[in-house]
Formats: C-alpha cells, structure tokens, sequence
C-alpha cells in the first residue's frame, strides 16, 4: 500500500490557489489516491456573479474530477469553501472559519500566486510576498500543523545560469518592499521598479524570490519546503494525457499558432524548453509534503521540478512536434489570420516580424470594417505580440537547476510510491507529450469538436496557400522598390538574371547537340 495516500487519510488539508490550474490538479489528487481524507479547506472569493459554492460546484463537475466521484462520491462533503481575498490583511477570513482554520489544519499547500509577468509591482507584492507572510503568521498559531508546502519558481533566480537548492538574497529586504508598497503612490512605484528587480525580467519572478525569503526569514519553528517548478505544462498521465485548463505557458502559444495568429516567435531552437507536466508537480508535491511531515528535516529543503537536467527538450524540436500534430488534427476555423508553420525562427528581423503578424490583421480589419462589423483583430494581434515579447527572455536561454533534494526523495520512496506518486520525468516520451499537450488544448481548452479534423485540414491547406501568397507578393514589392531606389541592387538582380540565362543555355545546348 501506498505510505503517502495513507498519511494523508484523515488529514485536514489547506490549499490556497485550488481555484487554479495546479491547485484543481492537486486537489484531484488527493481525493483520488486517499478519498479518506477529513476534509480540503480551500480559499475561494466570488468571481464573475458566482458565489464561493457555485464555483466549487463548477470544479467538481468538470471533467478533471470524473474519476474521483467514482472513488470519493461524497467529494462535495469534504471540501470546506472558505470566502477569503488576499488583498486583505488576514484574507477577510470571518473569525468562526479562521478558527476552525487554526485550530484544524494539519497540512499547508500554499500554490496561490499571481503569475503574470507585467502585473504592476504592488499587487505582485501583495500577492506573492504579503500573502506568503500572512499565511505564515496563521500557520504558527496552528498547533496541529504538521507541514507548510510553499509553491514557488525554478526561475525565481533566472538571473543566475547554474541555480542551486538554496534561497538566493535580494538586494533590498522583503519587509522594507512590503513596507514600501504600504505608502507609495503608483508612478513613484513604475519609477523604481526596473531598479528594484535587477537583472530579472519581471516582477513576477523578482516577487517569487522575496516570497522565499520571507519563507526563510519566518518560517519560526514551522516544518517547511519549497517546491521550484518550472514552466508547468498540460498532465502527462494522471488523471488522463493532456488536461489543460488555462492559457499560461506553452497552452497561449498552441492556440494562438493553431487559430493562426502567430506565424513564428523569436527564440533560440537549441535552447532548453524546461517544461514539467502538471500532474508530475503534483506527484512531487505530495510527496515532499509526507516526507516533510514525516522525516522533519532540520532545515528548509528546496525541490527543483524540472525537466532540462534529465530528460531535455528544445524549443526547435517542440515546435516541429506542435507543427506535426497541426497537420494531423487542425484547429477549428476561426476569425484568424492565414495559418502555417509554428516554428522557432532566430533569424526573423523583429521589424519583419511585427509587419508580417500585423499586416493581414490590419487588411482583415479593413475587410470587417466594409461589411459593416467591429474591427478586432488588430488588437487582439498587438495582445499576442506584447505577450510574446514577455516570453521572449524565457525561449532564448537555459538554465541548469540542481535536484539533489529531488533525487534524494525520489530513492526515500517504496516501489509503489514511485509507481503512484511518480515524479521521475526521464521516463517522459516528449513527443507523445506534445502531441497529447495539443489534442488537450483543442478539446479540454477550446472544447472543439474533434469529428471535424478532415474539414480542418481543408481549411488549413487553403490558408496556408493564401499566406505563401501574401507573403511572395509582399517580398516582390519590397524588392521593387529596393531595385528602384539601389544601382547595387539593380547590379545584384542584373547579375542573377544572367547567370541564371547562362546557366540554363548550358544545359539547353548539350540537348540540342544530341538532336
């Protein structure tokens, strides 16, 4: 029997982020591999008119949780909705569920988190510093706390090439920024935040790195690890291939070069795609959450989840897997630009780039304004080029994490624990993945219908014919106007045309000899 679905039996288990991606996976999980679990409090505010029940009632009823009714059906019973905003000081918890938070709790898995790279730095702080720190000052006044799992980032330090298994300082102390945060005005805080965040790319990973540090710096007498996935990416087995439930990561760029927005991105093809399936997260959470619990280390462990150092995957290789299963099962026809090849391409001009994804959306915009309907895709294009800008840091570099923790817990697991718990990506076949990555975007994400594939791929061959000729036609243009305006590039277009004569009138003369 598994030691781990067994020590959670019975446990009263805190999750924050079980509204998200990770968070449901986790929770999933949970339920599935011990249904005898007491009970999952979860931290829910009212969202879009739904109250806390309704969206729980929303999560269970998705797909995801279909295996788990017919293991747990009680699964409503024991998931305990608490209202609570991390905006707030003490989450704007009530004092009756605070109380029964404190006085309960045996687990901790801290995974909410704003994870957008231009969130402005104030509200990046409250929730992935604040927060953190909140949440710590309630976990020392839980006495039967038996472990707190804090969710962190493999690219907290990606200002680093070589990253250890040790919280890295930040120049500028975590209570000073939230201290900051407290009294300065916006356009003060846009000033000095380039300043504050380094050599990072953005504040998203500046702010992971503070929530470590306050991890350390209060951890007090608190049983604590910290997990560092890296780019988290659709499951790879459990509970089925490829569920995916939100645009982040890899998901935003597979729909956006599926539908046919995006045409190609500046990234590096040999750089590492450090990408970790969802489920693979999980596994490892869950297990250094009994190991934590169980073993007490005397300090803080950190868990790299990652996959470069073990079983690497490029982004030139991901690409061409993505393009191979376009041609198999295309996505639906949408108001889109031409689509084609999603590739990595280094060697496009960010000027070429930018006119070759803003053109057709330009003239598509024209043509919806003629027929009397909103011009749209002009903006929805500037979206995805700022989006893809902000990724661009993240596909043209590599990084080497360290996992002795990793490996270290892995050899602490029985047979059946590796078996059900399994974090080991080396036995990860990434083109399978990928392929599983996308079908899960096309029918758990976009919900499309997959009976329609052989009318897709019509639809797809005539757009990409319509593409290639947009594209010669603009060449033909560009280089038209070069020959007018450049005797160099009348002399270049001159010498080609002749060579190209004689070339094919030395062919054409041995043929006529033979006659």
């Amino acid at each position: 029997m598994s030691m781990i679905a067994a020590f959670y039996s019975g446990k009263s288990i805190l999750i924050t982020g079980a509204t998200g991606f990770m968070g449901k996976v986790l929770m999933e999980k949970l339920f599935r591999t011990s249904p005898d679990l007491k009970v999952i409090y979860i931290l829910v505010r009212p969202k879009a008119g739904q109250t806390t029940q309704q969206r729980v009632f929303q999560i269970l009823n998705s797909q995801l949780f279909q295996k788990v009714k017919e293991v747990c059906p009680n699964v409503h019973e024991k998931i305990r909705a608490i209202y609570a905003d991390l905006n707030h000081n003490d989450f704007a918890i009530s004092k009756e569920d605070m109380q029964e938070l404190l006085s309960c709790t045996n687990i901790i898995f801290h995974c909410a988190a704003t994870v957008r790279f231009d969130d402005h730095l104030r509200h990046a702080v409250q929730l992935n510093v604040t927060a953190t720190q909140q949440l710590l000052l309630m976990a020392s006044q839980m006495p039967k706390l038996e472990a707190f799992i804090h969710i962190s980032t493999a690219f907290s330090n990606c200002n680093l090439k070589h990253i250890d298994e040790v919280i890295y300082p930040c120049p500028v102390e975590p209570k000073k920024i939230i201290d900051s945060m407290e009294w300065l005005d916006d356009a003060i805080i846009d000033e000095i935040t380039p300043k504050l965040i380094g050599d990072r790319p953005n504040t998203y990973t500046y702010t992971k790195a503070l929530g470590e540090m306050v991890v350390q710096q209060e951890s007090g007498n608190l049983n604590i690890a910290i997990i560092r996935p890296s780019i988290v990416g659709a499951t790879w087995q459990e509970p089925f291939p490829g569920w995916v439930d939100n645009l982040n990561g890899p998901s935003g760029l597979i729909i956006a070069a599926g539908k046919g927005f995006l045409r190609s991105i500046r990234a590096t093809p040999m750089a590492v795609a450090d990408l970790i399936p969802v489920d693979t997260v999980v596994n490892l959470t869950l297990a250094v959450g009994w190991y934590t619990a169980v073993h007490r280390p005397k300090s803080t462990l950190i868990y790299h989840c990652t996959s470069g150092n073990l079983n690497p995957c490029n982004w030139g290789k991901m690409g061409f897997q993505v393009l191979a299963t376009f041609e198999k099962v295309p996505f639906e026809r949408a108001f889109r630009r031409p689509n084609a090849d999603f590739t990595t391409n280094l060697i496009t001009s960010q000027y070429w780039n930018a006119v070759s994804h803003r053109a057709p959306a330009i003239i598509y915009d024209f043509y919806l304004r003629l027929t009397g309907r909103k011009p749209r895709m002009t903006k929805v294009m500037n979206r995805l080029l700022r989006t893809v800008s902000m990724l661009e840091y993240f596909v043209n570099r590599s990084w080497e994490w360290s996992t002795y923790n990793t490996e270290m817990l892995m050899s602490e697991l029985s047979p059946e624990d590796q078996r059900v718990f399994n974090f080991d990506v080396r036995q990860l076949n990434w083109l399978e993945y990928i392929e599983n990555y996308v079908l899960g975007v096309k029918k758990y994400l976009l919900k499309e219908d997959m009976a329609g594939i052989p009318e897709a791929k019509q639809h797809l061959k005539r757009l990409r014919n319509i593409h290639y000729l947009f594209n010669t036609a603009l060449f033909l243009i560009a280089w038209r106007l070069l020959i007018a305006r450049s005797q160099m590039a009348r002399n270049v277009w001159f010498f080609i045309v002749s060579f190209c004569y004689k070339f094919l009138s030395y062919f054409r003369a041995p043929s006529t000899l033979k006659v």
